[in-house]
C-alpha cells in the first residue's frame, strides 16, 4: 500500500510539473507575446530606408510616422501621405515616447495597461515597453505612447499590420 501510494503521489507530481510546464508556456492574445505586459520591437530595424517623404520627418520605408515635437502622425503607403496629419499626445520627460525606427509587434482592440490599469482602446504595439498607439485623452500625456482620438485609433488600428515600419522623430 506504502509503494502504492508513493506511486500515485509520483504520478500526480508529474501531471502537476508538466501542466505547470505547459501553462507556463502559454498566454492567451490577450497578454501580447510575453504573457505579460507587452514589450514589443525587439526586433525592430535601426535605421530607416528610403527617400523622405514631403510634409513628414520620415522616409518612404515608413507605414505610420510620428513627430514627437510637432504632436503628430501620418499614414503613410509607397512614400506618400494616405492620411494625417493627426493629433496625437506623446509622453512626458518622466515617461517619453521612444523615438526611432520599430515595427508593428501586434494588435489588440481591448487592452488594459498591466502597469496603470489604464484602458487602451484599438492598440498597435510598436516599441519595447509596451508603447503603442492607441485611443486616449489628448489632455494628458501618456505612459510613452501615441495617444490619439477614438477615430483616429480605430483607423490607426485598422490600417497598420503586423510588421508595418513606424518612424518616431
Amino acid at each position: 500500500m506504502g509503494m502504492l501510494r508513493g506511486r500515485r503521489s509520483g504520478v500526480l507530481l508529474g501531471v502537476v510539473a508538466l501542466a505547470g510546464a505547459v501553462s507556463v508556456g502559454m498566454a492567451s492574445a490577450e497578454d501580447g507575446p510575453s504573457g505579460t505586459q507587452p514589450d514589443s520591437g525587439t526586433d525592430a530595424p535601426k535605421v530607416a530606408t528610403g527617400a523622405a517623404v514631403p510634409g513628414t520627418p520620415c522616409t518612404a520605408s515608413a507605414r505610420a510616422c510620428v513627430d514627437v515635437g510637432s504632436r503628430l502622425t501620418w499614414l503613410l503607403e509607397d512614400g506618400r501621405i494616405v492620411h494625417g496629419p493627426v493629433a496625437m499626445r506623446p509622453g512626458d520627460a518622466q515617461d517619453p515616447t521612444p523615438k526611432g525606427v520599430f515595427a508593428v509587434q501586434w494588435k489588440a482592440e481591448q487592452w488594459t495597461s498591466r502597469e496603470t490599469y489604464t484602458q487602451m482602446p484599438y492598440s498597435v504595439f510598436f516599441a519595447p515597453g509596451g508603447v503603442a498607439f492607441h485611443q486616449g485623452a489628448m489632455d494628458t500625456p501618456s505612459a510613452g505612447c501615441v495617444k490619439l482620438v477614438e477615430a483616429e485609433a480605430q483607423r490607426y488600428f485598422a490600417a497598420l499590420q503586423v510588421g508595418d515600419e513606424v518612424q518616431v522623430y
